[in-house]
């Protein structure tokens, strides 16, 4: 039973090492583009 719980222990280490290095080495960025959009305000 030992072991079984090592090995889990073991295995969520590396998926975090390799979810933090995909997320530093990884295209994570979004697209950016300029958007403009007129704005009727309805003033009195």
């Amino acid at each position: 039973m030992l072991k079984l719980l090592k090995f889990v222990v073991i295995l969520a280490v590396i998926g975090f090492i390799a979810l933090v290095g995909f997320a530093y080495l990884g295209d994570l960025a979004p697209q950016s583009r300029d958007t403009s959009e007129p704005v009727d305000l309805n003033a009195r």
